[in-house]
């Protein structure tokens, strides 16, 4: 039987998704396992390891369930998804603990320490990062040799989810240096370790996975070639076509945009971070925040009433711009860009007895919307010229959404034919691991697919004056000056 499928797994915060493309690059199956995510304390926010695993099996069963494709028809799989997670694994590949989220802020004092021992200018220099925070693994590291003495005794494997996955499949460690940057322990300057970093967090450089290279998957989907690709945002941005001047937003669980340059750009006001690109020589100015689709889902899970994604969306269309003065601030696990701040809240302005579950889910937009709008605004500042923007993620599947972030950045808003196009772009680069295609760029090029577009239209005025009122109040909240 011929290998003439390949797929992507989209390992996200809150669901794995799973999707089998074939060799035009048509989607032929998907298939998603939702998990829920443990927060034992404030600040803290954990998963059982085994939870990512079996969450990627049920997904890639159902994709090819749904594709009606085998698993050893599959020649490749690239593996994506969210940075940060933590997991470690003993030496005989035994989680020591919960994999510590991208999402957990509990290691406070470890990062000012960082910062303190090396200087956030050469952390800056050396990783993109516009700053020594509390999610970063390094931080994280230090957390758990202070706090958890044994257990980091007993570490011999750090790794990403990507590289977690890959070795449960293919029993090799690997890894993907577009994965490692906010690590804070991969010098993008060297393509290579921090050794400097791992040696005051006490871990040797074995601990660590094989940089690049692909594998063979033993499991799941026998004789597959298994690629770690970078991170979710940098594999949509290729999933979308890779274009030269193509920015693009994923409106996830996170926020992301992702504007590549082949120069290595650090923003002087530190309010963008800089990482690898999906290809080499090429780097990503991607503006970020903690939370924005997933605002969303926990809307919809706690207050909405059991009411589906559509049945929000109807409700809130029903709306008009502005939400009758009601203003959010989607802060809910603290903000990155365009300002740093891991202990900002989400925050709620103007709520009346009038408002409505379709007022709060406009809103919820509609912040989401502005936030975009803020980071859009710093990347220009930093030359980068946004002609149009390419919506991602699920938030590209609701067109009233994509409707307002076009009003509101008075932009050209496109959304693409491929609803997966993160797990494509992950795809694509294992596929050319795998000799499908011979370059990845042009393949992306011809796979990218139709867009639609949504132009600016009449509420674009109305959104200016709420976006100064978003600045305000999310100045007061932040306590800039």
């Amino acid at each position: 039987m011929n290998k003439n499928y390949f797929c992507g797994i989209d390992l996200g915060s809150t669901a794995v998704k799973a999707a089998v493309f074939d060799s035009t690059g048509k989607l032929c199956g998907e298939g998603a396992c939702e998990f829920l995510l443990e927060t034992p304390a404030p600040e803290f926010v954990e998963l059982d390891p085994e939870l990512y695993w079996s969450s990627t099996c049920k997904a890639m069963k159902a994709a090819l369930l749904n594709s009606g494709v085998s698993a050893s028809q599959i020649c490749s799989a690239g593996l994506t998804g969210q940075a940060e997670t933590l997991i470690l694994l003993d030496k005989n590949g035994v989680p020591v603990r919960k994999a510590i989220v991208w999402l957990d802020n509990r290691a406070v004092a470890e990062a000012a320490e960082l910062e303190n021992v090396f200087g956030l200018q050469e952390l800056t220099a050396m990783s993109g990062q516009t700053a020594m925070l509390p999610c970063w693994p390094a931080a994280k590291l230090l957390w758990v040799k202070y706090h958890e003495p044994e257990n980091f005794k007993r570490t011999a494997k750090v790794l990403m989810v990507e590289d977690y996955v890959a070795w449960r499949l293919s029993g090799e460690f690997r890894t993907s240096p577009g994965l490692l940057p906010s690590t804070l322990y991969y010098d993008m300057r060297k393509s290579a370790w921090a050794e400097n970093i791992l040696e005051y967090i006490g871990l040797p450089r074995s601990a660590m996975p094989e940089l690049e290279g692909c594998a063979v998957a033993k499991e799941l989907l026998p004789g597959a070639i298994v690629t770690v690709a970078p991170m979710d945002h940098i594999c949509g941005h290729l999933g979308s076509g890779g274009a030269k001047g193509l920015v693009t937003e994923c409106t996830g669980g996170s926020l992301a945009l992702c504007a590549m340059t082949e120069k290595f750009i650090l923003d002087p006001q530190l309010r963008i971070s800089t990482y690898l690109g999906w290809k080499k020589g090429e780097f990503a100015l991607l503006p970020w925040a903690p939370t924005a689709g997933m605002m969303m889902k926990k809307f919809r899970d706690e207050f909405s009433g059991n009411m589906s994604y559509a049945e929000l969306d109807k409700a809130a269309s029903a709306i008009a711009p502005g939400c009758d003065g009601l203003l959010l601030l989607p802060h809910l696990a603290g903000a990155v860009s365009p300002v740093a701040a891991p202990h900002a809240k989400g925050a709620v302005k103007g709520l009346t007895l009038a408002h409505t579950r379709g007022h709060v889910a406009r809103a919820i937009m509609e912040s989401v919307a502005f936030l975009l709008k803020d980071n859009a605004n710093a990347l220009s500042e930093l030359g980068m010229e946004l002609r149009t923007v390419r919506a991602l993620g699920g938030g590209a599947k609701s067109s009233l959404w994509a409707q307002i972030k076009a009003d509101v950045l008075n932009l050209p808003v496109t959304v693409g034919s491929c609803d997966e196009p993160v797990a494509l772009g992950g795809a694509i680069l294992s596929a050319a691991d795998a000799g499908i295609y011979a370059d990845a760029a042009e393949a992306a090029a011809a796979l990218a697919g139709e867009e639609k577009v949504f132009l600016p239209g009449k509420d674009v005025e109305r959104y200016e004056e709420c976006f100064r009122e978003y600045c305000k109040f999310n100045q007061y909240i932040l306590g800039e000056k």
